[in-house]
């Protein structure tokens, strides 16, 4: 992994980004003896890294943020952490994150949860996080640990990324398994590293990607996976035909068109060629509709089935009623926010529903083969690019400066790869730019971000106040 070279901010400005500190560990001569003898030979040998307090680790509690779940110990490994382990990687602790991923309230406040309170963006505490991977991109944004490990339904792992100035990388659904995480909806489902380089992305995803048993998604990452980090490509942008969603461009501030269309001139520059795409996906305006109906259902489904594999002497709250019994006499948990999601998909009627069923056949189908497939056949593009999302909004609920846009969807509702990398300010707040292409294409927009961020290198790391 690249040198980690930022200092450690003192506690008091660490924007609250951590949950919980793994146990110590002993760290012996020989250890060390390993570690620089197999540096530089692509593996994670000795390199820290935190996960979002979503994924299952053995050696401490897995809370989603919510004090229901504030005692989930079940004394097991997520499988992408036993791949981390294997490779060598020091699990140092869990991220903070929005409460249950985001999904508990239409009010949710990014970046905060009952157990750990508000995540702070570190380039202004006042302005949002995102999330739901909060905590993750603020850790490696501050220099905690060069990488985290962010899960995304729908711009969970790009939107901290983007508004935080590191990188993130939504792989393709089913390259890394999902066991041991809890889950939202295993239709959008992932989990994905977040990094300050593109490089230190690609090494991660070498690592956890792979083929699980107990997660079916998974079935194909086997033959799918590459050496990401070997796939990497600084001249891979001459010659590529990349299609530009011009119709997300209009929601986003001057600021940050401008960003963007100096970054669309550095990919000239290095040799792409740019295609205008100026027209939306048929559906593309209905597929939040079917996008929610799909979430909802599958979310008591998926959090009754994970709640089923808990402890019960750990966890009481063995369904999503209770969950949402136990939010109702908790003050703590209500405090800012209601469960009106929570409640809404407790009414849902279940994978068999027609109305969920179609949902999810139109949304991805809007979204894949009729979004981002036929936008790439039609355009003759290897790949798709945007403004990743607004600069970091308030979090004052009243205030005007609010999230202007956001190119998560059709990806997310695909389960297409999506990357974002810094591409420089706006009024002082890092934006993202980002790339997706199609199903498996991972290697390829990986390879494409790291020639963008190599010819830019627009990421700069917040100042200590």
């Amino acid at each position: 992994m690249s040198a980690h070279s930022e200092m450690l901010l003192p506690a008091s400005e660490r924007s609250n980004s951590l949950v919980a500190v793994a146990p110590a560990i002993r760290w012996t001569d020989q250890q060390e003896e390993d570690r620089v003898a197999r540096r530089g030979a692509g593996g994670l040998f000795g390199v820290p890294i935190l996960l979002k307090d979503n994924i299952e680790t053995a050696d401490m509690p897995t809370t989603a943020g919510s004090l229901a779940l504030v005692d989930n110990a079940p004394g097991r490994d997520a499988p992408l952490v036993t791949r981390l382990r294997d490779a060598g990687a020091v699990i140092l602790g869990k991220a903070n994150l929005s409460e249950w991923a985001n999904i508990r309230s239409s009010q949710s406040i990014s970046g905060w949860s009952a157990i750990g309170g508000q995540t702070r963006n570190p380039y202004d505490p006042e302005r949002t996080p995102c999330g739901s991977s909060s905590g993750s991109a603020v850790a490696v944004a501050i220099g905690l640990a060069p990488a985290a490990i962010g899960t995304e339904t729908d711009g969970s792992i790009t939107c901290p990324a983007s508004v935080n100035g590191v990188v993130g990388f939504k792989p393709t659904v089913g390259l890394v398994s999902r066991t041991h995480i809890v889950p939202i909806a295993h239709s959008q489902d992932t989990a994905g590293p977040i990094t300050t380089t593109v490089e230190d992305a690609a090494m991660v995803l070498t690592v956890i990607a792979g083929s699980d048993p107990l997660d079916p998604a998974t079935a194909e990452a086997d033959a799918r996976k590459v050496d990401y980090r070997a796939a990497l490509d600084a001249d891979s942008l001459r010659g590529a035909r990349i299609g530009v969603m011009r119709f997300l461009v209009p929601n986003y501030s001057a600021e940050t068109q401008a960003v963007f269309e100096a970054s669309l001139q550095a990919m000239r520059d290095a040799g792409a060629e740019l295609v205008e795409i100026t027209e939306a996906p048929e559906d593309y305006r209905a597929i939040g509709g079917w996008e929610l109906t799909v979430l909802l259902t599958e979310l008591k489904h998926d959090l009754n089935a994970y709640l089923a594999t808990t402890d019960p002497a750990q966890v009481k709250t063995r369904t999503l009623a209770d969950v949402i019994a136990f939010n109702a006499a908790e003050p703590r948990e209500t405090v800012l926010f209601g469960q009106d999601l929570f409640e809404r998909a407790e009414a849902t009627g279940g994978l068999t529903d027609p109305a969920y069923v179609e949902a999810r056949d139109r949304s991805f189908r809007a979204a894949g083969p009729e979004g981002i497939d036929r936008m790439m056949a039609e355009h003759g593009v290897i790949a798709l690019t945007a403004p990743t999302t607004s600069r970091a909004w308030t979090n004052d609920p009243d205030d005007d400066d609010r999230s202007q846009g956001s190119a998560s969807r059709l990806a997310a509702v695909a389960g297409y790869p999506h990357l974002t990398v810094p591409m420089g300010f706006d009024r002082g707040m890092p934006v993202g730019i980002s790339f997706m292409a199609g199903k498996w294409d991972d290697a390829k927009v990986l390879s494409l971000g790291y020639a963008f961020e190599q010819r830019t290198r627009a990421r700069r790391a917040p100042v200590r106040p």
